[in-house]
């Protein structure tokens, strides 16, 4: 087996797990521990192609991830390594995973597939986040919740709310006062607009991001689906174990209840998305789920890092109450221990990171192999200014999301309406595209539609001012098409492309601009089979980048990296610098109202440390600024290094201060004041 040869001992164990037995039957339930840095990824991917090698069947292999990108990956990777293993066997290179994807979009394909057993609609449609706000606001207007003599909560919270009850299964008083306590007092009315919001979503044949785990979740609660859909998979393989949720956890364990061919891969001490509904429990008490228990293999060797910064972090993780015990190793050594820096103020932190930036790249480690990392997006903001003063060139993760961009959502608002009618978001957003139709006329016509029978929607009749007539029955006609399935896939959607030219032309003074993502969406769309599969697909998992509202495009050929440490995990750096490694930022002070809470603040410092293959630095600003907290205007509080750090950990770290004092520098005279020459400066600036 040439295609196992480089790979340690425990990823070969993981692997080769439950060979001996029918490839078919699956072996026992199995959980592998993958330390940061461990080669997770590959060893998943070579337990994959194994089992293929092995007799497996592609199709009846199920492969989850928590990302498209990350599926696509993974499947190209077991393609070659199947190719690798397929010497003399023909058929074997051949071997696709039509079944590998994320939780949701699996979920969605299920759904459709059973549709008419579960009582959906095969062509119900799928809403973004920012559609299912815009319905939760419609109901909650139609029940006068808007109205109410105090301030109600605002659409965004109240998905919110919703979201966290649905994906940690726990009821509403519970979420309410551990997450939303000052919505607490709107419980009855948040259960009435919560009712209101699944009935709207059911009469609209809509699903939002949260149904497709529901309703998967609650057809494998039926004992006969769950065996169907459990025979249907021989082996069942998840991705980042850790970030799932108690539905996701539900699913698996309805599919696979004795464990057999189970596989789950992650890692407790990166278990950091608790505010997505993940917990860390799943992936705890998976062992215990099963008799015997579930089998157990860690990956305790590093391939990133240096052994002192590993030495570091396995010092700052076990202080946590409860894990999975191992600690990471490396064959990679060096005398340079993670540093300790301390700096006067956010303004130091800031001109410390430009000289150290800079200091590297001189050495010869780009921009882009070196990271800045924080808690919050807000405390980037010193350093952004001074990165600009300084002209480096810099790429912060987050930004305005392709499907937020309004031209974007015109499009597809008009492409869901077309696939359904009764959707009353898309529809209300795309009847307004034309010049004389109003909330008013929009909001008739889909009262219209949700009366008609089936079959007898007769757009071109509907009641619209004159003025709008003739672009309205362009526009009918174009939707008929599109629910008749009049024109093939693509052609259908360019159709609609060509039609948006002219409300686009007069909706927005940049159209020209806009109809280059216009166009990249046709592009997008012809790589898809089907209208359901490019939607579904492009709401589930959108591009990041859009003209609408971009800033000045980055020509230069290097950037540094700005980040938090959510968006940093599963990635790597050869530097890596860490902001306001002290209390109230790390852990931040709004999480720290339960121990879990600071729990997963320590897995957080844990997850930064482990992004970093050569260089680590943490930098404890003494002092830094607040802006207007409790109406006291601009203060200042004084910073104490993290908790997680206790004088316990100080050999493990080299504390040093930033600036340093020059060597011999004289000391002022007491009360003598140190002249500046500010005459010699003026001068200098013209040299």
């Amino acid at each position: 087996m040439n295609y196992l040869a480089k790979l340690n001992d425990a990823q070969r164990e993981a692997v080769q797990f439950g060979s001996t037995e029918a490839p078919e039957a699956g072996s026992g339930p199995l959980l592998v521990i993958a330390g940061a840095g461990s080669g997770k990824t590959n060893t998943l991917a070579h337990r994959v192609a194994h089992l293929i090698a092995q007799g497996a069947a592609p199709e009846r292999i199920l492969l989850l991830t928590f990302s498209r990108r990350a599926a696509d990956e993974m499947t190209r990777r077991v393609a070659r390594i199947v190719a690798q293993a397929a010497a003399g066997h023909p058929g074997l290179a051949d071997a696709v995973l039509p079944w590998s994807g994320t939780f949701h979009g699996v979920g969605a394909r299920l759904l459709r597939e059973y549709a008419g057993r579960i009582g959906l609609d095969p062509a119900f449609t799928i809403h973004d986040r920012e559609d299912s706000g815009d319905l939760m606001n419609l109901v909650r207007h139609e029940l006068g919740l808007s109205a109410k003599a105090k301030r109600f909560p605002m659409k965004g919270t109240c998905l919110a709310i919703y979201s966290a009850a649905v994906n940690t299964q726990a009821d509403l008083g519970t979420v309410l006062q551990t997450s939303f306590p000052w919505c607490a007092e709107w419980q009855a009315d948040l259960q009435r607009l919560f009712l209101a919001y699944v009935e709207a979503k059911q009469a609209q044949q809509v699903l939002d991001y949260d149904d497709l785990l529901l309703y998967w979740a609650q057809m494998a609660a039926e004992p006969d689906l769950a065996r169907e859909l459990g025979e249907r998979f021989s082996h069942v393989l998840v991705d980042e174990y850790q970030d799932t949720n108690r539905l996701q956890a539900a699913i698996l364990l309805a599919l696979k209840p004795d464990g057999r061919g189970l596989t789950v891969v992650g890692d407790d001490a990166q278990s950091i998305y608790a505010f997505r509904g993940a917990t860390i429990r799943n992936i705890l008490d998976f062992p215990g789920h099963f008799t015997p228990p579930a089998h157990q293999i860690t990956l305790d060797r590093n391939y990133r890092s240096t052994q002192p910064i590993l030495t570091a972090a396995n010092a700052v993780i076990a202080q946590a109450r409860e894990r999975f015990t191992k600690d990471l190793w490396s064959e990679r050594t060096s005398s340079q221990r993670p540093r300790l820096v301390s700096v006067r103020d956010d303004a130091g932190q800031a001109e410390f990171v430009v000289e150290q930036v800079l200091a590297r790249r001189e050495a010869g480690v780009k921009l882009k192999s070196q990271a800045v990392l924080f808690r919050s997006s807000q405390h980037s903001a010193r350093l952004e200014v001074e990165l600009t003063r300084r002209n480096i060139p810099y790429v912060k993760f987050g930004g305005l999301k392709f499907l937020e961009a309004a031209h974007v959502k015109d499009v597809l608002a008009v492409l869901r309406w077309g696939q359904n009618l009764r959707d009353r978001v898309a529809g209300f957003r795309a009847m307004q595209l034309l010049a004389g139709v109003g909330p008013k006329t929009a909001g008739r016509v889909l009262d219209n539609l949700a009366t008609a029978a089936p079959g007898c929607a007769l757009l071109a009749e509907q009641p619209v001012p004159e003025s709008a007539r003739a672009d309205w029955l362009e526009m009918a006609a174009l939707i008929e098409d599109l629910a008749g399935r009049t024109a093939p896939w693509p052609a259908a959607f360019e159709a609609v492309c060509r039609w948006y030219q002219d409300p686009m032309e007069r909706l927005y003074e940049d159209a020209h601009i806009r109809q280059g993502d216009v166009d990249q969406l046709a592009r997008i769309a012809a790589t898809y089979p089907s209208q359901e599969r490019f939607l579904t697909e492009l709401t589930l998992d959108p591009p990041d980048a859009t003209s609408d509202q971009a800033g000045t495009p980055l020509l230069d050929e290097d950037y540094l990296i700005l980040s938090t440490i959510h968006s940093a995990k599963g990635r790597e750096w050869t530097s890596v610098t860490l902001l306001n490694a002290v209390d109230g930022c790390l852990p931040s002070d709004l999480a720290t109202g339960s121990l879990d809470e600071i729990e997963e603040e320590r897995r957080l410092l844990y997850v930064a440390m482990t992004r970093a293959k050569d260089h680590l630095d943490l930098l404890i600003p003494q002092r830094f600024y607040v802006s207007g907290q409790a109406g006291l205007g601009d203060r200042h509080v004084y910073g104490s290094r993290t908790r997680f750090i206790p004088n316990a950990l100080l050999p493990h770290f080299e504390s040093t201060a930033w600036p340093v004092p020059a060597a011999g520098a004289a000391e002022p005279a007491a009360g003598q004041a140190a002249v500046v020459d500010l005459a010699a400066r003026m001068r200098a600036m013209w040299r």
